[in-house]
């Protein structure tokens, strides 16, 4: 089990945000996720719908020793917020978890104790942490193997974060354990300038500790919050679900929002301007002219009038068949016509049939609209000989974005020519179904 604790003195900095919807992302990419709240205000419980009045046994039950009281283990106070998702939750009590455990032995150990009880029964561990330095942060560190230190892109977050991490390296060394310790922007606006010169100092000071992914500013995050959701469940199509996502994949090892060329050469700066001018290219003609799916080869669907008119058009008198010439053959197509041909996107009936080919490629999966942009739900299949991977979706009309991730890495489709640009200035293919 990995277990990464969000760590920041400062409060407003969207600690619990963070905290409630990585977990979420993460079980929602399959991952068994376990949400501790260490934070005494609860906010865990408040933000995820659990009503507090039911809330019997909490994080602090799991701490204490006998003598303080009846002892309760992880599984014992964890309500299921989702599936692969499970939430420990926090109130009051553990306020007074500094002053019972004051001079204690061992008190800074409590909670990597609790939690190597469960540590079989997860993949993941989110530990929600005070806005404050204290005994109950300093257990979380002892417990976790990375931290994650959000920080809001405004003056005085980005003053405060130097004592930050000046605080969190003492603090690892008392541990005498590693402990990545990685920064995230958070609440960012692209359209203030001083967000963009916080996020551009934040690269030039703290190079080593900053993570690709940001998360921004989004309304939907609070809504949700509100709604007593996770962004998952609110609004999987809003940015700041996009966001969460990227840094679950980020802590799992793959890049986010990292535009990946198709040709694995690198190109010239001449190759790469043609390159995007043929993606911009594509695009114009996307916007300007719609097309559909490629069906596969079937029989055509007439009413009987037309097949009625389109016999009579057709059907030669006798005398013209006999002095008609005999039809001219088609040219016969070469390898890589039929090989171009056989890979692409095809509709058969109910079902839409994604065909690709990466020769070199040891797991490709696909995202798109049809699956709420969660890869690992939908691996594609290897075809042993040809190199080619392919996967059969059944897929309501409609019209949907989709991308390829080829080893970890996200391209675009290159046997579909329809594209549009997102968020990120990359390219997701288009497919519209009949």
């Amino acid at each position: 089990m990995r277990t990464v604790a969000i760590i920041n003195q400062k409060g407003g900095c969207g600690k619990t945000t963070t905290s409630i919807n990585l977990a979420a992302c993460l079980a929602r990419l399959g991952h068994k996720t376990l949400l501790v709240d260490m934070d005494p205000q609860g906010h865990c419980a408040i933000g995820l719908a659990v009503p507090e009045e039911q809330i019997e046994r909490t994080v602090y039950d799991a701490l204490i020793e006998e003598r303080d009281g009846k002892i309760a283990r992880i599984d014992q106070i964890v309500w299921q917020i989702a599936s692969d998702f499970d939430l420990a939750p926090s109130n009051l009590k553990l306020a007074a978890f500094e002053q019972v455990f004051s001079g204690r032995p061992g008190r800074e150990d409590r909670l990597a104790t609790a939690l190597g009880a469960v540590k079989n029964n997860y993949e993941w561990c989110i530990v929600d942490c005070p806005p404050s330095v204290g005994l109950i942060t300093f257990n979380a560190l002892r417990a976790a193997d990375e931290v994650i230190v959000p920080v809001e892109t405004g003056y005085f977050s980005l003053h405060g974060l130097g004592k930050m991490m000046e605080t969190l390296e003492v603090l690892k060394d008392k541990c005498n354990k590693e402990v990545v310790i990685r920064v995230l922007p958070t609440l960012y606006d692209t359209r203030t300038k001083l967000a963009r010169e916080v996020l551009s100092e934040l690269r030039a000071k703290f190079r080593d500790y900053l993570m690709v992914s940001t998360v921004n500013f989004n309304t939907k995050l609070k809504e949700a919050a509100s709604f007593g959701q996770p962004i998952t469940e609110y609004d999987p199509g809003s940015r700041g679900y996009k966001d969460f996502v990227n840094l679950a994949r980020e802590l799992m090892g793959a890049r986010p929002m990292e535009i990946e060329p198709v040709i694995a050469e690198k190109l010239s700066r001449p190759a790469e301007l043609v390159q995007r001018a043929k993606q911009l290219s594509q695009l114009t003609n996307y916007q300007f002219g719609r097309t559909s799916v490629a069906p596969a080869a079937q029989p055509a669907t007439m009413n009987a009038g037309t097949a009625t008119a389109a016999a009579t058009l057709a059907a030669p008198t006798a005398v013209a068949q006999h002095v008609m010439a005999a039809p001219v053959p088609a040219p016969a197509k070469t390898t890589a016509q039929k090989i171009e041909e056989f890979y692409g996107v095809k509709q058969l009936g109910e079902e839409v049939i994604f065909s690709v080919r990466f020769a070199d490629a040891k797991r490709v999966l696909i995202a798109g609209d049809f699956n709420n942009w969660t890869p690992e739900v939908t691996p594609m299949t290897r075809l042993q000989t040809s190199g080619g991977w392919t996967m059969s979706l059944p897929l309501r009309p409609g019209r949907y974005r989709y991308r390829f991730i080829v080893d970890g890495k996200w391209v675009t489709d290159p046997h579909n020519k329809y594209v549009e640009t997102n968020q990120f200035g990359e390219l997701n293919n288009i497919v519209e179904v009949k």
